[in-house]
């Protein structure tokens, strides 16, 4: 298979598996290119569909309720799918109108039939009369509140609005917000990594302006350079790299100490781990619950020559058995990764202010029983690709009321600066914490929210 029409087959068939399945686009899309055998070109064109539709869906959903004159939620999903496709060709690309239309109403009718493949047409053929800036205007007029004009117009649910404004407010700058939305939408570059002691950053690479490991190169498919390296440059964030580092180089590391990823699926900061434990004379112990993401830190670790063991437990039960043991250990929580939205668009769609209970709980119970397997003076960073004040700040918060004076906070913000070795853009916390917070639209990478704590 190839050319642009079973580009387009394998975006639709992606949307289709996302909401039909809850399958994650990052996971399945590079299979179905595979399998369908794309070239480059086709490749792009697959991964921008599926993306600029998935980060779009919002708008998308708006303007095709005007058009059809119904709301979105009562369109056969299947059609629902077709009709998103055809707009982000129409408003959001290059692509011929004639073609966005035939061909989305081709998907349509080899999915769910002629009859609804007419009415694809009709509401594609309405779109393609007015420009974007005329639907953004009519979708934007259509808005109840401040708040629901920035998610219809920026594609995020309401719920997410509010929470980013808060938490850019408790930066004092709340201004930033609509600057952080469009970052959301943006497609993220690939950015790389070398693992530190075990390999160099290419010369002919663009390294980033944070992290010590970090780089970019130019285009084409990263896998070449990831095989031609036996894994050890590899494709992370930026974000995710200073993340690990801020644990490592916290303060200066003493010959055989004990280290623990407590959450490490899928791997990469464990990797970034193991080489720093490796170059230093340290121990590192993985765990991770789930079989399947233990699998993928065991395959993370394959490019560094040094004995890791990798359990699959709870991690509250895995720190509680070792109380007093390490001397750092790294907690990259579950979370609803709203800092990540950039490369899991879906996200936004399937996380609901519903699941904050139960995930600060566990966010909670594991900080709490890191800093239990901690020997006094060991250091725990807590991480989250969110920035959600109830995931970070309000987590160590609790935490730390709990244990009182038996734990500090670390200066977060100045560890990240002197990993970096360069100014970054990271102002104080309105709640004097020493949390860091990164994100998209100021530092171009994930939202990662990194808290560091030590037992006294």
């Amino acid at each position: 298979m190839s050319g642009a029409r079973d580009s387009r087959r394998v975006a639709y068939e992606t949307l289709r598996a996302v909401h039909e399945s809850d399958a994650y686009a990052n996971l399945l899309l590079p299979r179905s290119i595979e399998r369908a055998g794309l070239d480059t070109a086709d490749a792009g064109l697959a991964t921008e569909l599926t993306y600029g539709t998935l980060r779009r869906q919002g708008t998308y959903d708006a303007i095709i309720a005007i058009a059809a004159e119904r709301p979105a939620a009562e369109i056969d999903p299947a059609v629902l799918d077709a009709l998103r496709l055809g707009v982000h060709q129409l408003l959001s690309t290059r692509v011929a109108s004639h073609a966005a239309v035939n061909e989305s109403v081709e998907l349509a009718r080899a999915a769910v039939g002629r009859g609804p493949a007419g009415f694809v047409n009709a509401v594609l053929r309405r779109v393609s009369r007015d420009n974007p800036g005329e639907w953004m205007t009519r979708v934007a007029e259509g808005a109840r509140s401040g708040d629901e004009r920035l998610g219809l117009v920026f594609s995020h649910p309401v719920w997410v609005v509010r929470a980013f404004r808060r938490a850019l407010a408790a930066e004092g700058r709340a201004d930033e917000l609509e600057a952080l939305l469009m970052a959301d939408n943006a497609a993220p570059r690939v950015t790389m990594a070398a693992l530190p002691g075990l390999a160099e950053i290419p010369e002919d690479a663009r390294r980033t302006p944070f992290s010590p490991l970090g780089f970019r190169v130019g285009g084409g498919d990263p896998d070449a350079t990831i095989r031609a390296s036996g894994g050890r440059l590899r494709v992370q964030d930026e974000g995710s790299q200073l993340a690990a580092l801020a644990l490592s180089r916290a303060t200066p590391i003493r010959d055989g100490e004990r280290w623990l990823d407590l959450c490490a699926g899928p791997g990469g900061k464990t990797a970034v781990l193991a080489a720093e434990a490796l170059a230093h004379g340290a121990r590192l112990e993985a765990n991770e619950i789930s079989p399947a993401r233990a699998g993928l830190v065991r395959q993370a670790l394959e490019a560094v020559p040094l004995e890791v063991p990798v359990s699959e437990q709870d991690g509250r039960m895995r720190a509680d058995e070792a109380p007093g043991t390490y001397d750092r250990i790294l907690v990259d929580a579950p979370c609803t990764g709203l800092g990540a939205l950039r490369r899991r668009p879906e996200a936004r769609w399937r996380k609901s202010p519903a699941d904050l209970p139960e995930l600060t709980q566990l966010q909670g119970e594991l900080l709490t029983a890191a800093i239990g397997a901690l020997r006094p003076g060991g250091i725990v960073a807590y991480i989250t690709c969110s920035p959600h004040l109830g995931e970070t700040a309000g987590v160590v918060a609790e935490v730390r009321r709990e244990w009182g004076e038996a734990v500090e906070a670390i200066d977060a913000r100045a560890v990240i600066a002197a990993v970096a070795d360069a100014e970054l853009d990271l102002p104080a916390q309105t709640d004097g914490s020493d949390r860091a917070q990164l994100w998209p639209h100021r530092h171009n990478t994930d939202a990662m929210s990194i808290s560091l704590l030590r037992r006294v």
